[in-house]
């Protein structure tokens, strides 16, 4: 069952998920664990692909598996070829989440980044066309776009690579979009704004800032006047579906935001506020990134998503961000143990 808020159910779809065999890539992720639980409960047979690890942790899939009979996981790389055909072998949808998504990592890993991001995107499409799937669904990101040119930000607003990771990703897209126009392949971009809600890493801002929040004597961020488009988890996973299920959707980017934005420096305070401590808010220099790379203001123009394929969001600010405060003072042996709770 999705974590979340009273208000996540999906709306129902025409489309039937029942018996397809769907491969969910990244799928140990914050988003990726919870697409794949929204498709278990559609009732797709789902092959959920992680990274390998020396622990064999299957992280937030590991209490799902054991619910779950006949759901399959696999470990391995994305940036081996053959690991991926193998995969994909059978697959009816892709859903490709796999990635490294730090932007401050990117600074340190430009050479992994681009190889995970643009690369192991590669070999998805390269299997995707050879094995004959029904849809290929990739992530992309609303970094892609940089600092907002015109707002709200569509589709057709200019790429702006202000990060490694950034561009990583716009090559990503731009192979996707070049599979779809070469070789026909059935793809889809998805472009969600800043995903948020239970399981995200407090390397995220609004999970650092709850933490922050809940124990510390201050709460510490980095520039506090850039904006953005934040998105509940659900109403993210829900649009991915979505955007599998329709064929108006084919060749496309779509972004997936909600159209409103908040200044970091106010979603701070607004967090404090929830979260009932008294506590003060610092801006430090050392959480900033270089000033040609920080991205000043997203905030997206959803209407594609609607009009192809009636996606809207329907979780708020404020209770998404109430759900995610509850399971972070829930799980705070996640983040150091014991550090979170109240």
């Amino acid at each position: 069952m999705l974590v979340g808020v009273t208000s996540t159910r999906p709306a129902s779809s025409p489309f039937d998920w029942s018996g397809r065999r769907v491969l969910v890539t990244g799928a140990g992720g914050f988003i990726g664990s919870q697409l794949v639980e929204r498709l278990v409960g559609a009732g797709a047979e789902v092959h959920a692909f992680i990274r390998y690890n020396s622990r064999n942790d299957l992280g937030f899939l590991g209490d799902l598996k054991a619910r779950v009979e006949g759901l399959k996981i696999s470990t391995g790389d994305i940036r081996d070829l053959d690991t991926v055909r193998g995969i994909a072998e059978g697959a009816d949808t892709i859903f490709h989440l796999a990635a490294l998504v730090g932007i401050p990592y990117s600074y340190q890993h430009v050479h992994q980044v681009v190889e995970v991001n643009a690369i192991g995107s590669l070999n998805v499409l390269t299997a995707g066309k050879e094995k004959g799937v029904r849809r290929i669904v990739t992530a992309s990101t609303s970094e892609v776009y940089g600092s907002a040119l015109t707002v709200p930000i569509d589709e057709s607003h200019p790429k702006q690579p202000q990060s490694p990771y950034s561009a990583s990703k716009i090559a990503a897209d731009a192979l996707a979009r070049s599979h779809y126009l070469s070789f026909g392949l059935p793809v889809v971009i998805c472009r969600p704004f800043n995903t948020y809600g239970p399981r995200q890493s407090d390397r995220a801002i609004i999970p650092s800032l709850i933490a922050q929040a809940l124990v510390k004597d201050e709460v510490v961020l980095g520039s506090v006047d850039p904006t953005r488009d934040f998105t509940y988890v659900s109403d993210t996973v829900d649009g991915f579906v979505r955007l599998a299920e329709r064929d108006a959707c084919l060749g496309e980017e779509i972004n997936l935001g909600t159209g409103r934005e908040i200044r970091i420096g106010d979603l701070a305070k607004r967090i404090v506020e929830l979260v009932g401590r008294d506590v003060p808010i610092t801006e430090s220099d050392e959480r900033k990134r270089p000033a040609h790379s920080e991205v000043a203001r997203l905030c997206s123009n959803n209407a594609k998503a609607l009009r192809l394929a009636g996606w809207s969001p329907r979780v708020g600010l404020d209770e998404g961000l109430r759900a995610t405060i509850d399971w972070i003072n829930r799980s705070g042996h996640l983040f150091a143990p014991g550090t979170y709770r109240i």
